[in-house]
């Protein structure tokens, strides 16, 4: 299940887009009811963050600083907030932090639906299979564990150990793609990144034709390039 929500992420972040469809209000309900709210995020704010991150990675309202600092690490530290996310630690403090904010005037309309769209999976995957522990051991469970371990690896391959540069060669790792990892961790060609930090307006399905462009123009070239993911997560871990 934890790839199941990597898909629901990337989705989300196409919907954030507004890549997913052309029409806005579609994507826009799609995203938010269908995709968004499953995966425990509202759209509109990630969007507004995503947006920033966009406009500046690295800046002054960079909302993914936490998984990017800190790199090149010592192997342990990577070990160590990985196992973090393995056993629900981060997982806990997200779904606390949603479960908090429907308490407060300020934040209640957001965090409300979410809570909502959670209670009816609950009760949908329980009426559906008849057991009361589907929700929590196949959805909540892989969401607060192996989705944070997926998360975390993915986020640091994208922007671990850079820095902010108008050049988006130098806040934006590139990694050749393979299949097992497109399974895993980076589907819907969201491997791609350096060709989505190049122009986001561009819809998952065309980066590989997009990236193969800037390769051939030269602007992406081997030097830049990693081989794989362990490679670059190696990179990022190497002592020094």
């Amino acid at each position: 299940m934890g790839p199941i929500h990597v898909r629901f992420a990337i989705l989300m972040h196409e919907a954030a887009h507004r890549l997913l469809f052309s029409k806005k209000a579609l994507n826009d309900w799609v995203g938010t009811w269908l995709i968004a709210s499953p995966a425990f995020v509202p759209l509109s704010v990630y969007r507004r963050g995503h947006m920033a991150h966009h406009r500046e990675e690295f800046g002054p309202h960079e909302p993914d600083i936490a998984f990017y600092s800190g790199y090149p690490s010592r192997p342990r530290d990577l070990g160590r907030r990985l196992f973090r996310d393995a056993i629900g630690i981060s997982g806990y403090k997200n779904l606390r932090t949603l479960v908090q904010a429907a308490f407060k005037a300020s934040s209640r309309k957001i965090a409300l639906p979410i809570i909502g769209v959670q209670l009816a999976l609950f009760a949908g995957l329980w009426l559906a299979s008849g057991a009361w522990w589907a929700y929590p051991l196949l959805w909540l469970a892989p969401w607060m564990t192996q989705w944070r371990v997926l998360n975390r690896l993915r986020a640091i391959a994208e922007h671990g150990g850079m820095g902010a540069s108008d050049d988006r060669r130098a806040a934006t790792h590139h990694v050749k793609q393979h299949w097992l990892a497109r399974a895993c961790f980076v589907p819907y060609c969201t491997g791609w990144h350096l060709a989505h930090h190049v122009d986001m307006a561009i819809p998952w399905r065309n980066l590989p034709k997009f990236n193969d462009r800037l390769e051939a123009a030269g602007y992406i070239t081997p030097a830049i390039t990693f081989k794989n993911y362990p490679a670059l997560w190696r990179a990022l871990t190497a002592e020094r």
